[in-house]
């Protein structure tokens, strides 16, 4: 296995305002940079509460995946930063529908309330996927 480390990056997803990348992709294992709900077009958080912000989430780390050529079903791990735990019902719904669908083993995940997210958004999900075979050869 490579040690090479490769930025993954997706125009469809908002880009990195610092010095990090959307994506790092070492070996078979795709490490996501943790996502709030920014419209990728304006750069400014969606309208809305915790369901919007969610979907948006989701739609933004969809998108970087995709450009590192895997998807939502090869996700192995999963970290949920919930400004109020009081919405964990909600997310824990939206979340089953993108990472607990039929026949699909869902990811590890750890969820965790916090003081404060960045742009003060309600959500923040980070996601470690498998990328190449099906067994881990490339």
């Amino acid at each position: 296995m490579s040690q090479d480390k490769d930025k993954i990056e997706s125009s469809h997803a908002p880009a990195a305002i610092g010095p990090y990348s959307q994506a790092v992709r070492i070996g078979n294992l795709i490490f996501t940079s943790g996502q709030v709900a920014l419209d990728p077009a304006t750069g400014t958080l969606v309208a809305g509460g915790i369901q919007e912000q969610t979907e948006q989430v989701f739609a933004n780390l969809d998108a970087v995946l995709r450009a590192a050529e895997t998807d939502f079903t090869r996700v192995v791990k999963a970290t949920v930063y919930l400004k109020d735990i009081a919405d964990f019902a909600t997310v824990n719904a939206i979340y089953g529908k993108h990472l607990a669908t039929e026949d699909v083993v869902p990811p590890a995940r750890t969820t965790v309330e916090v003081a404060r997210l960045p742009k003060d958004a309600l959500i923040e999900i980070d996601l470690v996927a498998v990328v190449g075979a099906e067994t881990g050869e490339e």
